[in-house]
């Protein structure tokens, strides 16, 4: 064997031999902080280094003065090398502490970030605790918000479910006791429990719908719809009360608007919509209705043929307006606004769907949704634009 394979494996054989000894060592050290691992990391290959050289130099029988000269150097050389080691690495450990008190504080109001950090896999670890933070600060807010809605649907379906309740039960008693024997009257009370039942059968199909919703039950029956036809079926099923209160449901809608829809869901939306605002409509007002392409409904020309835009349907009332603040609530649940906006006791008739304690508008806004489409609402011309856009067909 040659000078030269010789010196390479005796320097194979001591530099593998002091560098296996930190296998173990590391294993044993998994439990501890970061900076004795890095310690190690940093000790060992070094000492495999020193432990070659010496290896190397004692076989190749040195003088005793050459030798001492070569154990210097590598110490010395040792020394220095693990302290700049570990002083170069004290970043990363630091890196390491700001990473898990980042962690411990994620989601809460005293978030601290990680901050600057030595390397690209640090910092983006980083960026991810960060958008974990604000992702988990907005959802306990929306779930802070639905549990407010939540606590006031509650307090306002308590409510309304209390009235109807009483006058039935006030009507059954008096009708039981025989307070009431004109036989017109009698009649009149009938009418009256009918309607009251009326009441309590809209709000319970309309909690049930709403629950359907917000659990991913609801199943729609998807098919090619003229928006035009629908908006007409929802027209004349709120004939009655805008009649009732005087208000004239005007418009235009173009008839090739069609979009992929559940025409019954779809028509419930537009309907609610429709009784939404005739109830905050004055007497003798107007509420008009718009079907078009979007591109058409901002100014734009009608264009025939397919559409890969949206389609949408707008409801304008002569509510008066509501006020900023509440706009971006108003499809919230249970949200109810100001006495203005608030459902009265009058008005609506009782054989028809009704749009109570904040639960309409919510479900409007669930059925747009489900079909991958928005609904929006602003303040236009004395009153309240809602604007449902749906994806065209």
């Amino acid at each position: 064997m040659s000078g030269t394979l010789q010196v390479i494996a005796i320097a194979l054989a001591c530099s593998a031999a002091a560098a296996l000894t930190g296998v173990p060592l590391l294993r044993l050290l998994r439990a501890q902080p970061l900076w004795t691992t890095a310690g190690v990391l940093c000790v060992v290959p070094i000492l495999a280094v020193a432990a070659g050289v010496v290896g190397t130099a004692h076989a190749m029988f040195l003088s005793a003065h050459d030798l001492r000269v070569v154990l210097i150097v590598v110490v010395v050389s040792a020394v220095v090398a693990i302290a700049a080691a570990l002083r170069l690495g004290r970043p990363v450990v630091t890196a390491t502490g700001a990473l898990t008190r980042a962690a411990g504080t994620l989601g809460a109001p005293a978030y601290l970030g990680a901050g600057r950090l030595p390397s690209a896999e640090l910092t983006a670890l980083a960026d991810t605790l960060d958008a974990t933070h604000v992702r988990l600060v907005e959802s306990r807010e929306r779930e802070r918000a639905l549990e407010a809605s939540r606590r006031e649907l509650v307090a306002w379906i308590s409510h309304d479910l209390r009235t109807p309740l009483a006058g039935i039960r006030a009507t059954a008693e008096a009708l039981t006791d025989g307070l009431v024997t004109d036989p017109a009257t009698r009649e009149r009370y009938h009418r009256q429990m009918l309607a009251d039942a009326e009441r309590l059968t809209g709000m319970v199909d309309d909690l049930f719908e709403l629950a359907r919703l917000q659990s991913g039950a609801l199943e729609l029956a998807l098919e090619r719809v003229s928006l035009a036809d629908v908006m007409s079926d929802a027209v004349a099923t709120v004939s009655p009360i805008a009649r009732a209160r005087r208000v004239v449901v005007t418009g235009s809608a173009d008839a090739g608007v069609q979009v992929e829809a559940d025409a019954t869901q779809v028509g419930r939306a537009l309907t609610n919509l429709l009784i939404n605002a005739i109830r905050h409509t004055p007497d003798d007002g107007t509420v008009e209705v718009q079907v078009a392409w979007a591109d058409a409904a901002a100014g734009g020309a009608a264009t025939a043929g397919p559409h890969d835009g949206q389609a949408i349907v707008a409801v304008a009332d002569r509510c008066g307006g509501i006020p900023a603040a509440d706009l971006p609530r108003l499809f919230d649940l249970g949200f109810r606004g100001e006495a203005a906006r608030t459902p009265g006791e009058d008005g609506d008739h009782p054989h028809q769907p009704r749009v109570r304690s904040g639960i309409g508008l919510a479900i409007v806004r669930g059925i747009v949704e489900a079909h991958g489409g928005e609904v929006t609402v602003r303040n236009e011309d004395g009153g309240c634009r809602f604007v449902v856009a749906l994806p065209a067909a």
